[in-house]
């Protein structure tokens, strides 16, 4: 079946009037969507501004009726305030999972990784495949910083014979993630031959899509996911409480703080801590937060306007 889509700019005060308005007539619901603006550095994005108001109708034999009836009701709401005229566009049915699944490809990182969705077979058996499914949120392996962090995994944990569980001679390594999205990070690090990690977030949606891209990727064993941030870690709530491997892919702002309540603690003398999810302009910053609590610069990457430092005491 083809689609009409009827859609309408409005302010915040008449968005939730014609959402009500489009519903009576769209049996699968209406969507709202606003810009956004960011208050500070932390701020992944705070609602701002009109609200465009979508909703779709069968292109059936009741279209013009219903579309008369939705422009009857925004009338009527004009009358107690002003409403825009709404516009009518259709829209031809797709299989749209499917069409979203072909522009999708593996991602090779480094000379040992490759992320791919759970439906694609790897396509170099060479390489490790970290399968993360694309429809979760919290990192996939598109973004600068986590491929940053995957590069430098995948040169600090080079497996000796290219094999996903190889550690050859190299003493066991320990990781923690802290931030851990998705998990891509964590379980990429399994997979490049960590003995044991724990992934930790303060969003517990994020922990659920870690777990579950855990069991696609095989693993059962010596790695946790939990609902919590350093002072957890620190306190002894989990597993580990300190590493030879240290991840944070985080915002450079939410990285300062984090080294002031502890971050530095996590790390084991002879450890490595990488740190992502820094613009060019924030490198400085956050590396300088690393130095005064006894870290030093051992390698810099950089990806456009995204950084990643690798650190070491």
């Amino acid at each position: 079946m083809d689609w009409v889509e009827v859609c309408l700019t409005v302010n915040g005060e008449l968005a939730e009037a014609v959402a009500e308005v489009l519903a009576r007539y769209s049996r699968n619901g209406v969507t709202t969507e606003q810009g956004i603006r960011h208050l500070n550095d932390e701020d992944v994005g705070t609602p701002d501004g009109p609200i465009t108001v979508r909703a779709y109708l069968p292109a059936d034999s009741q279209l013009q009726e219903t579309q008369r009836k939705i422009e009857d009701a925004l009338h009527y709401l004009g009358m107690i305030q002003a409403v825009p005229a709404p516009t009518f566009r259709a829209i031809a049915e797709q299989n749209w999972m499917e069409a979203w699944r072909q522009h999708y490809r593996p991602i090779p990182i480094g000379r040992w990784l490759m992320v791919l969705p759970a439906w694609i077979k790897p396509p170099d058996p060479k390489r490790i495949a970290i399968r993360i499914d694309p429809g979760m949120a919290f990192g996939t392996g598109t973004h600068p910083s986590t491929q940053l962090c995957l590069e430098f995994m995948d040169a600090l944990l080079a497996p000796v014979q290219g094999h996903e569980s190889a550690t050859g001679t190299r003493p066991a390594v320990t990781l923690i993630d802290v931030g851990c999205g998705s998990g891509i990070l964590t379980i990429a690090g399994m997979k490049l031959g960590v003995a044991s990690a724990v992934g930790v977030d303060i969003d517990p949606t994020a922990v659920a899509n870690a777990r579950e891209n855990a069991r696609a990727n095989g693993i059962g064993t010596g790695l946790v996911f939990e609902v919590g941030s350093i002072a957890e870690i620190l306190g002894g709530r989990f597993m580990l409480r300190s590493a030879s491997l240290v991840v944070v892919n985080i915002l450079a702002p939410v990285i300062v703080r984090l080294f002031a309540e502890g971050l530095a603690d996590l790390l084991e003398p002879s450890g490595s801590m990488i740190l992502a999810g820094i613009l060019e302009t924030q490198a400085d910053q956050v590396e300088a937060a690393a130095r005064r609590t006894g870290l030093s610069l051992r390698e810099r990457r950089q990806m456009g306007e995204w950084v990643g430092l690798a650190m070491s005491r």
